[in-house]
């Protein structure tokens, strides 16, 4: 049977459309040489993309921080040799090393087996996703959610207090997440929940069921860190530690334009520290 030219090319051209509509066929996880990966979602198919450009920040590198460091060192070493350990919530002022812990912990114990799974906030109703695709694997993974918090009316935050504590699945025993946050509890709080009672027709009839209900989910994160604000001196131990990476010195003349820089910045903080030395380092390179 013979078909019309223009009706052979019209279905070309409509097998091509639909191509497009397809969703494409996803890459397979890099499991062999894969240590950190980004959960990615394409259409409504999610899938894991591996991070090829690891930070080589390292625990020795944070300062300032010890008490932290060595807690959610110890409860990571825990996880890695298949011990007891619990979910971690890393709260408090920006730039203290929340995030560069949990790099610094990949690269500390990514040979025993550790990997992590970026996910961001928009994505928290695919956890139990991510989970079955990894239950079965003999690495240990953290899910980490970075500079984590919900507006009132976010609904995402269920998934992740279900994921945590509250599903009737056991959940999977190599599998923790680790969230970091500038605010302790991660929905906003307003004068209005501390009322006992509420005026008005639609007033808050229970509002301490409220406040209960958005303090649950930090409760769920079995160990809390907080960060706060640095001292001067502390500021300035990381500022050498930098410099001392570019193979300088933290002289009177880099004192003051660390100190000028922290003033201008609004904030001492690791962050800042690293920042000020890779530009001090820039203007003043080792001969």
């Amino acid at each position: 049977m013979n078909l019309p030219a223009d009706f052979l090319e019209e279905l070309q051209l409509l097998v091509a459309q639909a191509r497009h509509l397809l969703p494409s066929v996803p890459a397979a996880t890099d499991w062999e040489n894969g240590r950190a990966f980004r959960w990615r979602v394409d259409g409504r198919q999610g899938t894991l993309e591996t991070v090829r450009d690891l930070s080589p920040i390292r625990l020795d590198d944070l300062c300032g921080i010890d008490r932290q460091k060595a807690e959610i060192t110890r409860n990571t070493r825990q996880f890695v040799h298949k011990r007891p350990a619990n979910n971690v919530l890393l709260t408090g002022s920006r730039g203290t090393g929340k995030s560069s812990l949990v790099k610094g912990l990949l690269n500390a114990f990514g040979d025993e087996g550790l990997r992590v799974i970026e996910v961001d906030r928009d994505h928290l109703n695919d956890l139990s996703d991510i989970i079955s695709l990894v239950s079965h694997r003999p690495e240990r993974f953290i899910i980490y959610c970075d500079d984590l918090s919900f507006t009132a009316d976010d609904a995402s935050y269920r998934a992740l207090k279900t994921t945590l504590d509250g599903s009737l699945h056991a959940g999977s025993d190599n599998v923790l997440i680790y969230a970091t946050s500038n605010r302790r509890h991660l929905l906003p709080e307003f004068m209005s929940d501390n009322l006992q009672t509420s005026a008005g027709e639609d007033g808050e009839l229970h509002p301490g069921e409220a406040v209960e209900d958005k303090i649950s989910l930090s409760d769920r994160f079995g160990l809390w860190l907080s960060f706060y604000a640095m001292s001067q001196d502390n500021y300035l131990d990381i500022v050498r530690h930098w410099l001392g990476s570019y193979g300088l010195e933290l002289d009177e003349a880099a004192r003051m334009a660390a100190l000028q820089w922290a003033q201008g910045r609004g904030n001492r903080s690791g962050r800042s520290a690293a920042q000020f030395s890779r530009d001090w380092a820039g203007r003043n390179p080792v001969a």
